[in-house]
């Protein structure tokens, strides 16, 4: 599960960071540009319910549209992850999406599960079963073995 998040679609790095996963080779089976309610906001966030940041955490995710992603592939998580970079940008790897484009932690423009619990937690939040698409692309058998 990937967000886009706002500060990723004020500054119009979708069609970028979308791209970043495709090259890696993952494929896309879900993705919706959407406005994330408060409701679902608090839910995706619940693990950090009582802390300090949390309410502007649900300003900022709730603030303007997201884009959201369903990425499949081998090592998925772990690809995404390495892709996205560090948590905070100023410990991000050069060639990483916060690496190269984010300067705090508060806008690090992309969220992408950590675990494959988290993910199907994450989609289900997101989306709903029929709005995801499998699919055998032609070139995938160039990308692994």
């Amino acid at each position: 599960m990937i967000l886009v998040k706002p500060d990723g679609v004020q500054r119009g790095l979708i069609g970028e960071i979308i791209s970043r996963f495709e090259r890696r080779g993952l494929q896309i089976v879900g993705m919706k540009f959407m406005n994330v309610s408060s409701a679902l906001a608090r839910e995706h966030y619940k693990e950090h319910v009582g802390k300090p940041f949390f309410k502007s955490l649900v300003e900022y995710i709730t603030s303007t549209p997201v884009a959201a992603l369903v990425v499949e592939g081998p090592n998925a998580i772990e690809i995404c992850r390495t892709a996205i970079g560090a948590t905070n940008p100023i410990a991000a790897t050069p060639g990483s999406i916060r690496g190269d484009f984010a300067v705090q932690v508060g806008r690090n423009l992309v969220h992408g599960s950590d675990s494959t619990k988290s993910a199907k937690r994450e989609v289900k939040l997101f989306f709903k079963a029929s709005e995801l698409v499998g699919y055998k692309r032609t070139a995938q058998r160039w990308i692994t073995e």
